[in-house]
């Protein structure tokens, strides 16, 4: 993402265009906050950085460097490749609730990156592993993770955010949140029955704040 901020400072000047005059342009109320972002103390979300992509006249692919460089001639850049991964719905970090499995939305991500569909996160749970009430979670489709992988479980008709520990002997599982106001989820027995891993957490997507 670092690409990402380089490119709307340098976009920006190409335009001759002041941080005050950008940040009217895409939402915010002063300068500050471009000077931030453009710093790289922000992460932008899919939808904002489209914002600024159409405010600087280029695209979001352009900015985060997968298209050719703003600055350098096309010769000299190695083709990038974008694939479109869909955002499914929402996942608890907190108490789960109901995943819908349509499909709402999509994020453009790298062709590398190594994810399957996303997540919208919801609540407080995992705030100490850096994932935030709304932030989009990348998530890889398997059935089986390893202890103490971030893994999206489905739990009965719900869905939850969790790290991930199993232990066979016991024939327990337990979802651990990322944040000691909240307790682990265990379950034995004939309760596994109806848990089911729907994937690792690969990559998450932060909104300003």
């Amino acid at each position: 993402m670092v690409e990402l901020y380089k490119n709307i400072r340098l976009k920006r000047e190409q335009l001759g265009m002041s941080q005050d005059e950008l940040a009217g342009m895409v939402g915010y109320t002063s300068r500050t906050s471009i000077a931030k972002i453009e710093s790289g103390k922000v992460d932008l979300p899919q939808s904002k950085i489209e914002i600024f992509a159409q405010a600087l006249h280029t695209t979001p692919a352009a900015l985060l460097g997968w298209e050719q460089s703003i600055a350098s001639p096309a010769e000299d850049i190695l083709p990038y490749s974008i694939k479109k991964i869909p955002v499914l719905g929402d996942i608890a970090c907190g108490e789960p609730i109901y995943a819908d499995e349509d499909c709402e939305d999509y994020v453009i991500a790298d062709a590398n990156m190594d994810a399957d569909f996303c997540l919208r996160a919801k609540g407080e749970s995992m705030i100490n592993a850096r994932i935030m009430d709304g932030d989009i979670v990348f998530i890889r489709a398997q059935s089986r993770v390893e202890n103490g992988d971030i893994a999206a479980v489905i739990v009965g008709d719900e869905a939850t955010l969790k790290r991930v520990y199993y232990y066979p002997q016991q024939n327990r599982l337990m979802l651990n949140p990322e944040n000691p106001a909240f307790t682990p989820q265990i379950y034995i027995g004939d309760e596994l029955r109806y848990i089911k891993i729907l994937g690792k957490a690969v990559a998450f997507q932060s909104s300003v704040r």
